[in-house]
Parts: C-alpha cells; structure tokens; sequence
C-alpha cells in the first residue's frame, strides 16, 4: 500500500535554483566540490539508463551512477530510457537509495540517447513518453518530474508537447529553451516564456516550472525571477563553468578556486579506489577552476600534460 511521502519539491524556496544533471560532469565527486562551494537548493544526478539497472549486466554500473554523498541531499535521480516496465523497476528501487524524487529525462540531444529512443526522441513518441511516466508514477512514493525542451527541431512544437506532457500532471517540469536540433548552438528562447506559464497555469498550475538554458548565476536567475515571478526554480547548467560559486553571490579568489580544484583532486583518489575512472577524465574539469586570472592558460597547460594526480599536486602547489 502507497503511503503520502514528504514532497521535496513542495520544501523549496521560490525561486529555487538546481545544478543542471550534466553527463560527464555531475558526478558524485563534482557535486561534492560544489556543495563545498555553495550549495544549490536542488541536485540531479547524471542520467541513468532504466535498461541498465533492470539487467544483471548493467546494474553494477547503475548503482556506481546512482551512488550520492551526504552532502548531496535532497537530490533527484534522474534517469533515461524507452522501456516503460524497466521504469517500473528502477524507480522501486530509488526511495531505498535516499533519493528525494525522481526526475525522466526526455529532452537530452545526444544522438546515442536518441537512437536508443530515450531522451529527445521521446518527443517524437509521446504515447510511449506518457507510458514510461505513468508506470514510473506507480511504482514509487516519491515525485516525479520531466525535463525536456521545446521541441525536436522547431520552437512551435512546444504548443503541443507540453501540454501532453501537463496533462499528466508532473509535480515539476523543467523546460530546456531550445530543441533538440538547437543543442546548445542558439540563445535560449525566453521570448516563449509567457506563452509556457500560460499553458502551465491553464492546464497543470500545481506543476512546478523550471526553466533551463543560459542562466548564468544565482543574480541572473533572481533578476529572470522578477519578470516572471510565476517561475518556481531554475536550473543553472554551463553556468557552473564559468565559476563553481554560481549558486552563491561571491567572487572567488584564486587561492579558493585552487583548493577547490585540489578538493576534488582528493575525491578522485577516494573515488578510484573504488571504481575504475580514467584519469584524462579529470582534465575536463581543470578549466572551471584555472580560469581568469593571471597565469591560469600556462598552468592550465601544464597540468593537462599530467598522468597522475601526484603529478597534477606537484605542479597546483609549486
């Protein structure tokens, strides 16, 4: 028998702000860094595919992607895929892993994603969308939620996907404004955006909006906020890169970004006992912390030709 779970979405300020789940990039270590930083009111984990937890095979790996740390907390797991029973079968599982909700991801443009089925391809299979979050629905306490973006390739396909999408009442729906064939490549369309509250107050008004593309930082996501104070959160995603304070309002010196990078220099070696992750990995990061500021492109070089991470400590602390 189902009992009422406490719903997270429900504990939220207004507007709330979430670091954007980011494949390759928001992993159990990087969350870490950033709660240290300053916290979000909201963490996602990266995408995991229901297929992969529901086989023998692919659950080791599933469970690896879908650990969290107690700093992580409330988190959302969200996860991916076409098969509506193995939703069913992953989101039993999620309340037991300290998830707070559980979020389906129909909006990521990857092409491996996509022919797959899963992700943005949802959008051109809405009966089969509605289907996965009707059975992921029943199968667990706790909320759940969409992300998803306008369209496949046309911004006007917005007026009909999500309404199918709030006809089911999603306890938050978080809106990224592009289409999948946009990717990243254009401005985020917050000319549509009082056209989406409209729809969002006509059909589903208890349905939290999230918005997502472009949002810089904690200011501009209060300045969107005043003009549109019907927005609920807002998702910060590329944003991060530019500077790992973005969820607070301060300016990081270099020493602070420097002990942030060695913080996370730190979980990897912790992580890595535990699971295999390359090394090369890690390079992906160095920018977000070796960045505007005297020096930063020569030492940022240096360390990208680094093996190891006592390599990497010898050349942060020369």
């Amino acid at each position: 028998m189902k009992y009422q779970k406490v719903n997270i979405w429900d504990k939220l300020p207004k507007p709330f702000l979430i670091l954007a789940p980011m494949e390759g990039v928001t992993d159990i270590m990087f969350r870490q860094v950033i709660a240290r930083a300053g916290r979000p009111d909201l963490f996602f984990t990266e995408f995991t595919n229901v297929s992969s937890y529901a086989s023998e095979k692919g659950r080791k790996n599933a469970l690896e992607r879908l650990e969290i740390a107690p700093s992580d907390s409330p988190i959302i797991a969200q996860i991916w895929g076409k098969n509506p029973e193995h939703f069913s079968e992953t989101c039993q599982a999620l309340e037991s892993l300290g998830f707070s909700g559980v979020d389906l991801n129909f909006g990521c443009p990857d092409k491996h994603v996509n022919k797959a089925g899963g992700g943005a391809a949802m959008i051109k299979n809405p009966e089969l969308a509605i289907e996965c979050f009707e059975n992921a629905q029943q199968s667990t306490n706790l909320p759940v939620s969409i992300k998803t973006r306008l369209g496949w390739s046309q911004i006007d396909e917005y007026q009909t996907w999500l309404p199918i999408l709030l006809e089911v009442h999603p306890t938050a729906l978080t809106v990224h404004l592009r289409t999948k064939k946009e990717m990243s490549k254009v401005p985020a369309h917050y000319e549509l955006l009082p056209k989406i509250i409209s729809l969002l107050s006509q059909i589903s008004p208890e349905t939290k909006l999230i918005i997502n593309g472009d949002i810089k930082d904690r200011a501009h996501a209060l300045e969107l906020h005043q003009k549109y104070p019907e927005i609920d959160g807002f998702m910060i995603g590329r944003g991060v890169f530019q500077n790992p304070y973005c969820f607070t309002d301060h300016t990081p010196s270099r020493d602070e970004l420097m002990k942030l990078l060695t913080f996370h220099l730190e979980l990897y070696e912790e992580q890595s006992q535990k699971y295999y992750i390359s090394y090369e990995t890690l390079k992906h990061f160095f920018k977000i912390y070796i960045n505007n500021f005297p020096g930063a492109k020569e030492l940022r070089a240096k360390l990208m030709e680094t093996h190891s991470i006592n390599e990497a400590h010898k050349i942060i602390h020369s």
